[in-house]
């Protein structure tokens, strides 16, 4: 054959290889099945691994692959090794719930530049980082909840908020942008509607995710502080923690108000016991679910626009918003947005039992 047409029948293979083969620099693309590598901040954890479940259940209606990728330790170091596996190994997008707000961005970057559809949920990161956010809320809504689950529960023990109320956060480090985002609007709400409470730790109390620095902090607090009228958990390792603590201490409901956000079945045991009231969540099954599912179809080839209606098998039809909903400060771009989960959940002894999850 003359060297003319092998390289005009080389041509012809070239041409009918699909395009994503050649994407990026991260490795052979998948053309038949799509994978979605699928991130928690820690695994082991309640909250992320019924995210997970939610993601894997709903990916095997709809076909395609969701990888679980995580660590036992919660480090920012650890998710950049999982995020440039995905890179390297081939796989189509990745959906990551971020530790710090702005440490994974470079990383991230990597792998849109790699041709990897990129989406967060739970905890974002820079919103040119990532093409969408699926957040469980706005930090208004969610710091207003957290505050108003303790209200009422001050209130069933006899404690007027309307009086001076010594009060505290505990949570998971001052980086991870959602739970830093929910205390910012908290404070706000309780300076125009509780102006005499009193933070007696402006600086927060915080475990680092780690189950048992958790418990070590929720002691020290109360040890620190015996009269502390409201402990706001808003992160699903220190709400158990703090509650473990409270017990351990020999505190329940009618003497220290403990509330936050957690998945109902890690707390059902102290709601039984008496030691807190009331608390919160989203179904973080859904939200996984949705956070892979929006990575799956931009590999699929779609592309997201603030303003477009997206229908999502079995779930419904969500919208895309700008990032503003979060930040007013946020980047902006119109391939750029966040999508909001449809509801959130107040647990109590009463309903608890009404959600397996």
């Amino acid at each position: 054959m003359k060297k003319n047409s092998i390289l005009i029948l080389l041509a012809l293979v070239i041409a009918l290889i699909p395009a994503r083969v050649f994407a990026g620099g991260g490795g052979e693309r998948k053309t038949g099945n799509i994978t979605i590598v699928f991130v928690p901040k820690i695994t082991g954890n309640a909250f992320f691994e019924t995210a997970n479940d939610g993601a894997q259940a709903h990916a095997r209606q709809v076909g395609y692959t969701v990888r679980y990728d995580g660590s036992p330790e919660a480090a920012v170091a650890n998710q950049v090794t999982v995020i440039r596996n995905a890179i390297r190994q081939g796989a189509n997008g990745i959906s990551v719930s971020s530790l710090d707000a702005t440490a994974l961005d470079s990383v991230m970057r990597e792998a849109m530049a790699a041709g990897l559809a990129v989406t967060t949920w739970d905890s974002d990161v820079s919103g040119n980082a990532r093409t969408v956010m699926v957040s469980q809320g706005t930090p208004d809504i969610l710091g207003k909840m957290l505050v108003d689950m303790g209200v009422k529960s001050l209130r069933s023990r006899g404690k007027d908020p309307a009086g001076v109320i010594r009060y505290a956060w505990h949570y998971s480090q001052s980086t991870v942008a959602d739970q830093n985002s929910w205390r910012v609007a908290g404070e706000a709400y309780i300076r125009e509607h509780y102006p005499r409470w009193v933070n007696i730790r402006p600086d927060n109390y915080y475990s680092n995710q780690d189950a048992e620095l958790a418990i070590t902090t929720g002691e020290s607090i109360l040890k620190a502080n015996p009269d502390i009228d409201l402990i706001i958990c808003n992160d699903s390792t220190a709400l158990p923690g703090q509650l473990q603590a409270a017990q351990n201490l020999g505190y329940n409901k009618s003497r220290v108000t403990i509330t936050g956000f957690a998945t109902p079945n890690s707390i059902k045991a102290y709601a039984r016991a008496g030691i807190l009231e009331r608390w919160g969540l989203w179904d973080s099954g859904q939200q996984g679910a949705l956070g892979c599912y929006l990575a799956y179809w931009l590999a699929s080839g779609n592309q997201i626009r603030v303003g477009d209606r997206i229908a999502v098998p079995g779930i419904g039809t969500v919208e895309v918003l700008p990032n503003t909903v979060l930040d007013p400060n946020a980047y902006t771009a119109p391939d750029s947005g966040v999508v909001l989960l449809p509801e959130r959940v107040e647990f109590t002894l009463e309903n608890m039992d009404n959600y397996n999850f």
